[in-house]
């Protein structure tokens, strides 16, 4: 049976890989994608998933979202994305529109309309899910699960403590952890696991179709600015890593313990607390991503960039 599941992404390198990997994989019905300030300007990252679904040919509803977080000021992470937040390839002018319904309202009338079996997957901060949350309680009981790229329980890329998914929004991320929703928290602990190195690069050559050679550009400027800003030999393909669990669960191992954001502290703020060790004695609340099957991760999107046909 499909996995019914709605993208909300903010694209971003990684984050168009992930639309790809969903949009072209049998297990997922991709109900559609909503975009959110992140990577980019909300106006950048719509433009982005408009982008992607027109060279690909995806044709699931795009839905523009929020344009800044709940409480605080707006970062954007130009200095990985690009100015475009998709540096790399020569994008034409997209073929494909946004709908006329905002992202928020797009989530809730998708969920009050369902079963209870729509899965919500962001990949950029979690301000739409949030205020969904915050505008319609009710869809609590409508979603199956929420998996999230953000957060770690080790280091993070934007403080010290902190990654950017999180950071760039915490009093979402609240709202989102207190939801009561079966979580799964894909931090940068598993997804430094899922590095581009320069085999994964040769496979995708290889597949010699005009996607293909997209996703090896984005790949290779995604590879240049990771090694100017962290030193990676390879980029870790983050986003990608949600929709691979979704398709595979064996893909990557959880473990189950409670998880909070600090939003008060001034070196800690967008820090993900995990309690692995239970010494809060509080119930846990989030399946936290440890160990990734390198391999088995990589397989699943090169199969999935090869299943699409060029266009005649």
């Amino acid at each position: 049976m499909q996995r019914k599941i709605i993208l909300d992404a903010d694209p971003g390198h990684d984050d168009a890989i992930a639309i790809l990997l969903a949009a072209n994989s049998p297990e997922i019905d991709l109900l559609g994608i909503t975009t959110v300030a992140g990577n980019q300007t909300l106006e950048k990252t719509t433009l982005n998933a408009r982008r992607v679904c027109s060279v690909a040919g995806i044709k699931v509803p795009i839905a523009r979202g929020m344009d800044r977080p709940m409480v605080r000021r707006q970062i954007i992470a130009a200095n990985i994305h690009g100015d475009s937040g998709l540096d790399g390839p020569a994008f034409g002018d997209p073929t494909v529109d946004v709908i006329g319904m905002h992202a928020v309202n797009f989530i809730i009338e998708t969920l009050r309309k369902s079963e209870g079996d729509i899965t919500l997957v962001p990949t950029g901060p979690l301000t739409n899910i949030a205020m969904a949350l915050q505008l319609a309680p009710d869809i609590r009981e409508k979603v199956q699960e929420i998996i999230f790229m953000g957060g770690a329980y080790g280091f993070g890329n934007t403080t010290p403590g902190a990654e950017f998914n999180i950071y760039a929004d915490p009093e979402a991320a609240k709202v989102v952890l207190h939801s009561g929703i079966p979580l799964t928290m894909v931090g940068l602990d598993l997804t430094h696991q899922a590095t581009a190195t320069p085999d994964v690069l040769e496979k995708i050559k290889a597949i010699d179709t005009p996607l293909a050679n997209t996703v090896v550009e984005l790949l290779e400027f995604f590879s240049k600015t990771y090694y100017e800003v962290f030193g990676f030999p390879a980029p870790p393909v983050h986003d990608p890593c949600t929709i691979a669990k979704i398709i595979d669960p064996g893909v990557f191992t959880t473990k189950h313990v409670y998880v909070d954001v600090d939003t008060k502290s001034e070196l800690n703020y967008g820090r993900t607390v995990c309690d692995f060790y239970g010494v809060l004695d509080k119930r846990p609340n989030c399946h936290v991503a440890i160990d990734l099957d390198k391999d088995r991760f990589w397989q699943l999107v090169i199969k999935a960039v090869e299943r699409y046909k060029p266009a005649v």
